[in-house]
């Protein structure tokens, strides 16, 4: 288990010098920690409200821009927010989730840049959908149909979770389809990166129908397109939702070998 770190392990981590890539090719790295970062990762859904140095964000961000992408076009740009800004971004979508649930006509008026999820679910990913739904919503305390609690919980996301800091991550709609998979090597890496510093995330494409209220608030182009948010701090040890991990798939479910 790697520790959240005090603020003076904080300002050290942060203070490090950034590594040169062939520099750091040629040291072996400890399997142990790379995977325990790598395993531990994992959708915190409450958060502390200890800050996060700019430092120390910044670190990780360079160390994430390290990921691959096609001719090097790195697609990916990130927004920091913080503060005021994030509180009243938060306060902003809020009310957009309220007024839909009152008036569910006005969800025509939020839609999402590209389909995350398949427009028709079939088998197996609707059944691990399902289960996901209700292990989380079980471990809570939430009945089938309770749809108040729903909501609530719903709108957490909204809330970053509590998370001192919320990120949204956009790219040029001039770019193809690609630059998702380039983005999202670049989200895993900063995932991984924050893991490694005791800090934890959720990647969150609940915002992406908000993308309306969130780009001009952010100060996005109009050539961006949302592609998620993510929730950034310090886990809450104490909360029962971050007692919640979802399983994988053995090997032969996913692997085939060729030989």
């Amino acid at each position: 288990m790697i520790a959240p770190q005090t603020s003076d392990t904080q300002a050290a981590s942060a203070a490090e010098p950034q590594l040169d890539p062939l520099q750091a090719a040629g040291r072996a790295s400890d399997p142990a920690q790379v995977e325990a970062a790598i395993v531990g990762r994992r959708s915190v859904r409450a958060f502390l409200p200890t800050p996060v140095p700019r430092p120390l964000i910044e670190r990780l961000l360079r160390v994430a821009a390290r990921a691959p992408s096609g001719t090097n076009t790195q697609p990916w740009k990130v927004y920091v927010l913080q503060g005021r800004a994030r509180d009243e971004l938060v306060a902003k979508v809020c009310a957009a989730h309220d007024a839909i649930r009152a008036n569910p006509a006005l969800a025509a008026e939020y839609q999402e840049a590209y389909d995350y999820y398949p427009r028709e679910w079939v088998s197996p990913y609707i059944d691990r959908r399902r289960e996901n739904g209700w292990g989380l919503y079980g471990l809570l305390g939430i009945g089938k149909g309770d749809k108040d609690k729903m909501h609530a919980q719903h709108q957490r996301n909204f809330r970053f979770f509590d998370a001192p800091v919320g990120l949204m991550v956009t790219i040029d709609t001039v770019m193809g389809r690609g630059s998702l998979v380039d983005t999202g090597m670049f989200l895993q890496n900063l995932m991984i990166a924050a893991r490694a510093h005791g800090l934890d995330t959720c990647p969150q494409a609940a915002w992406n129908p908000y993308a309306r209220i969130i780009l001009p608030h952010i100060g996005a182009s109009e050539r961006e397109m949302l592609v998620c948010g993510m929730a950034l701090g310090y886990a809450d040890p104490d909360a029962v939702v971050n007692r919640f991990v979802t399983p994988r798939e053995p090997l032969e479910r996913f692997v085939t070998w060729v030989e």
